[in-house]
């Protein structure tokens, strides 16, 4: 299915990218993390973190296996809960980003989408273990 390679694809790059630049802030000294400005961490390491399962997720989602389908909805339901707790954060006074929100509204966006959109099967409808 071409949507399965779309969000799969999408899903790689987009692990990919989170992992160059959470481990560029959580592991780097200097302007990476200057640039971070007010990062909330707990955000940060679970972005990060979730960056392997996002590539896995992409990588189960191409061929249209039902582990890409699992990983797009748990992953749809952990950014739920993080997104919940930045916002609790964030009217609890703490330090934040605008961009970080921007980020995490992207995020959330993409994940739902996939595990509503995504269907397993092959390319040719039949279903893949």
């Amino acid at each position: 299915m071409l949507r399965n390679w779309i969000f799969g694809a999408i899903a790689v790059l987009f692990g990919i990218i989170t992992l160059i630049e959470g481990g560029s802030v959580l592991f780097g000294h200097g302007p990476a993390r200057l640039a971070a400005g007010n990062f909330v961490p707990v955000v940060l390491w679970v972005n990060f973190l979730s960056g392997f399962i996002y590539i896995l997720a992409g990588l189960a989602v191409l061929p249209g296996r039902r582990s890409g389908l699992i990983l797009a909805r748990a992953l749809a339901g952990m950014l739920v809960m993080l997104f919940g707790y930045f916002l609790i954060h964030i009217l609890m006074g703490g330090a934040w980003e605008t961009r970080t929100l921007g980020a995490m509204i992207l995020r959330l966006g993409f994940w739902v989408a996939a595990a509503l959109l995504v269907r397993p099967g092959s390319a040719t409808g039949k279903p893949v273990g």
